[in-house]
């Protein structure tokens, strides 16, 4: 279904606040309703230079330099650059950039619908940096320790799909879309591997990205993988890429190998 069709309306804000109100306990809920004001400024931009560019085709309105360049980016499968300054980092061309918006639109609105699901979708957040944080803050909350003594832990079962995870982890929260740039990873050993010929990106499975207190330095044989936003690791000084730390057992690699 066409995106203009799809996603005709925004997010309704006072009903996704009233159904998750703040919680000192519950930093989830807040990360939910600001994902829904950030979603609802790129959609409000593009539904409105969408109607706009309409008119000034059929001749109804003047075409301004901004519509103009608007119809040349969408002409050449970018992304114009009024959308780009309400939107997430991306690097995809316009049509696989819209697919995945409504991807992105689903997976939140299947929250607001259905409440958290047991794995979230790390790439359908607009800002997970503040999703990672809010899960660090819910574990400091419901233990009574200091947030800068806390930090994650990963594991990895393996699990490939998000479906076979039925319950939420109790503390912590599982996360699938991630994936390996220069490596992969091994199922079979759960480790990390080098790449098979011609291929560019590996799929990882689903990590527990666990909260724990005054976590120990991963030992000889363990990878400390940063893991990043977007293609672009630098980032902006305004969108940083970076986002943690994951440590992954290097296999018959050292650390320094991968590094």
């Amino acid at each position: 279904m066409p995106l203009q069709l799809r996603w005709r309306k925004v997010f309704k804000i006072k009903e996704v606040a009233k159904k998750f109100p703040f919680k000192y306990e519950e930093s989830m809920n807040t990360v939910v309703v600001q994902e829904c004001l950030r979603y609802n400024k790129l959609l409000e931009v593009m539904h409105k230079s969408l109607k706009e560019i309409g008119k000034a085709l059929k001749g109804l309105v003047v075409m301004s330099v901004e519509l103009d360049a608007m119809g040349t980016a969408m002409f050449n499968q970018k992304i114009p650059d009024m959308w780009e300054a309400k939107a997430y980092p991306s690097l995809k061309p316009l049509s696989a950039w819209t697919t995945e918006l409504v991807q992105r639109l689903d997976f939140v609105s299947a929250w607001v619908a259905d409440g958290a699901p047991p794995v979230f979708w790390i790439s359908g957040f607009f800002f997970p940096q503040a999703f990672l944080t809010g899960t660090l803050q819910n574990f400091a909350r419901k233990y009574q320790l200091p947030i800068d003594s806390v930090s994650f832990d990963f594991r990895l079962d393996n699990v490939r799909e998000a479906a076979d995870i039925t319950d939420a982890a109790e503390d912590g929260c599982y996360i699938h879309g991630l994936f390996l740039e220069g490596a992969r990873w091994d199922f079979e050993n759960a480790c990390l591997a080098e790449p098979l010929p011609m291929e560019l990106f590996c799929a990882m499975p689903i990590v527990h990205f666990k909260p724990v207190e005054n976590k120990k330095k991963a030992s000889k044989g363990w990878y400390a993988c940063p893991l990043y936003l977007y293609p672009v690791r630098t980032g902006t000084r305004e969108r940083p890429s970076y986002m943690a730390t994951v440590d992954l057992k290097g296999g018959a690699m050292s650390s320094d190998y991968w590094v």
